[in-house]
């Protein structure tokens, strides 16, 4: 999950927010205070945060030169930089003729032949065999079919691994509390995260699948802001200022983008330029989920939050939190291209970090680009468990550092 204050540092009586050399008084650390600073940054001129940027990060220039970064994301530097089309902009143009009420079997069936059919397709684009522009726009395309079958299964929800089959068109509310008008905390480019990403066009929803005792975004995960109702076109207009800033990609975010599937398909249906989706996400949605984001996701950028079952339950209240997430890794790696972030948590280095590393040495490839990331520090309930209220120890980095070279990756950050 990217943190919406992630960059921030306090120092004596100021804060820090966004890697932005901006100084506000120590009271500033109340909710209230950081919302003021955030609006305040937005006001700032749109040429000085579009100059500044490359001062701030001088990491997300020399990215572009780093191989490894390039050849393991290659496809999303090529969508970033204007040279391939992203994704949604291929299945728009893939014909899917289908009656919205068709069983879901049948909805299904047809998906996943298409699906295929747009793999071959986008070798062929990708190769410079066919072109967008080759392809005439269908009255139904397979980004339609993906909205249909989502719009079916939020009658019987089951997004997620929490499975609740709750009907969200008559206003039932499941685990994340969700209902089917998307909800909106923030929009803004976000200069703190990886550096592939900086500047990133984040949308932070409200609402989450999890409910992770030391959560950083807890007041948008656990619903204690209002937020925004935004429609499909106002929110693709809103994507579309980002990208026309000069933002690198749209960073779906939350809370958790998951329940918000159904209408992430209809904003995008309305977005007319080209920039990659980074599907910003805990990893804990369903089967039926993953397949809907082939052919609409360009980067996954997913949590791999805990190395073991129990450790899920007790801290993110997440049953089978492992068989989800590695499931959902190794399709992200077949469908699109993947960065996964490792949150280092105090004394779970051995039975946490130690086997998620090796687990992605092993079954997505070494040169897998991974974020060890150092950034745990208390925040909502976490005092609720021993081990989680304190901060790392420079022992603990260290360490899982170290386990990092020991599983054979070559290709993480910290």
């Amino acid at each position: 999950m990217t943190h919406r204050f992630s960059k921030s540092r306090t120092n004596g009586n100021s804060i820090k927010i966004f890697c932005l050399n901006i100084r506000f008084p120590k009271k500033a650390l109340s909710q209230t205070y950081l919302m003021h600073a955030l609006h305040f940054i937005h006001n700032l001129s749109l040429s000085y945060l579009e100059k500044m940027w490359t001062f701030l990060r001088p990491d997300a220039t020399a990215v572009l030169r780093d191989k490894k970064a390039r050849t393991s994301l290659s496809r999303y530097f090529n969508v970033m930089q204007d040279d391939k089309p992203a994704k949604f902009t291929i299945a728009k143009r893939l014909s899917a003729h289908h009656n919205p009420q068709d069983p879901p079997t049948k909805l299904w069936q047809l998906h996943d032949q298409l699906t295929q059919e747009f793999c071959s397709l986008e070798k062929e684009i990708d190769t410079r065999r066919k072109t967008l522009q080759d392809l005439p726009t269908p009255e139904q395309s397979y980004l339609d079919l993906k909205s249909a079958i989502v719009n079916r299964m939020l009658g019987n929800c089951h997004l997620c691994t929490h499975q609740c089959h709750v009907n969200r068109h008559t206003n039932e509310l499941g685990y994340c509390r969700c209902g089917t008008r998307i909800i909106v905390s923030t929009i803004f480019q976000h200069m703190g995260e990886e550096p592939e990403l900086v500047p990133s066009g984040t949308i932070f929803t409200l609402g989450c699948t999890l409910q992770c005792l030391h959560c950083q975004n807890w007041t948008i995960s656990q619903w204690y802001e209002d937020g925004e109702i935004y429609t499909p076109t106002r929110l693709a207009k809103a994507v579309e200022q980002l990208r026309k800033r000069g933002s690198r990609n749209a960073n779906l975010v939350g809370g958790e983008p998951t329940p918000w599937l159904q209408q992430w398909l209809e904003t995008f249906k309305h977005i007319n330029t080209n920039i990659p989706i980074v599907w910003n996400s805990n990893s804990y949605y369903s089967r039926q989920t993953a397949k809907l984001l082939a052919g609409f996701v360009d980067l996954y950028l997913l949590d791999f939050k805990y190395g073991n079952n129990q450790c899920a339950e007790r801290i993110s209240d997440a049953p089978k939190y492992w068989e989800a997430s590695t499931r959902n890794h190794l399709h992200a790696k077949k469908y699109g291209e993947l960065i996964i972030r490792v949150l280092v948590l105090p004394e779970h280095l051995d039975c946490c970090t130690k086997p998620i590393l090796n687990w992605i040495a092993e079954n997505l490839g070494k040169g897998t680009r991974v974020n060890v990331m150092f950034q745990y520090h208390p925040e909502w309930k976490a005092k609720e468990l021993p081990e989680l209220r304190r901060r790392l120890t420079k022992k603990e980095r260290e360490d899982a550092i170290r386990l990092a070279k020991e599983a054979g990756l070559t290709n993480f950050i910290t």
